[in-house]
């Protein structure tokens, strides 16, 4: 069974969230379908239906949350020695050679990317061409729009 990487706090958000879906969204969904049951037949009862749709997707999404978590990895960026080279957990400062854009990108597991918040997965590829890397080499990353070359300006093990 391959693990999954993961960051501390990707690994506490994913509990916080089975939790939240087993303690206050079932619940909640089981009094719904109770509730719309009352309202006579099913056949062409709307709320039921939807309800049951929810239901259906609370459990799926315990059930993908609790085999993530059985074969989580949590990697304690916190516990590496400071370092120059691109890792999983490190945050890292590239510049376009092109037009000097400066990004930032915390390189955490799939399910804690958020772009918008400057998580990436580890998969995707800009991580993939940084990782092993170290401050002032220049990669090149292809793109839908074509190949881009950044150099890594700055490289921190420290937690965002």
């Amino acid at each position: 069974m391959q693990k999954i990487p993961m960051t501390i706090e990707g690994e506490a958000a994913l509990r916080t969230e089975v939790e939240k879906l087993k303690k206050q969204d079932r619940p909640d969904v089981i009094q719904a379908i109770a509730e719309a049951r009352e309202h006579g037949d099913l056949k062409e009862n709307a709320e039921y239906h939807a309800a049951r749709e929810q239901q259906g997707f609370i459990e799926g999404r315990i059930q993908d949350i609790e085999a993530k978590l059985s074969r989580v990895q949590i990697i304690d960026i916190s516990k590496i020695p400071q370092g120059d080279r691109v890792i999983f957990g490190s945050t890292v400062t590239i510049i376009n050679t092109e037009t000097d854009q400066q990004l930032c990108y915390r390189i955490v597991g799939d399910d804690e990317a958020d772009v918008k918040d400057g998580k990436i997965s580890y998969q995707s590829p800009i991580a993939r061409a940084l990782i092993s890397k170290e401050i002032g080499e220049v990669v090149n990353v292809n793109t839908p729009g074509g190949e881009i070359e950044y150099e890594i300006d700055n490289v921190e093990y420290s937690i965002s």
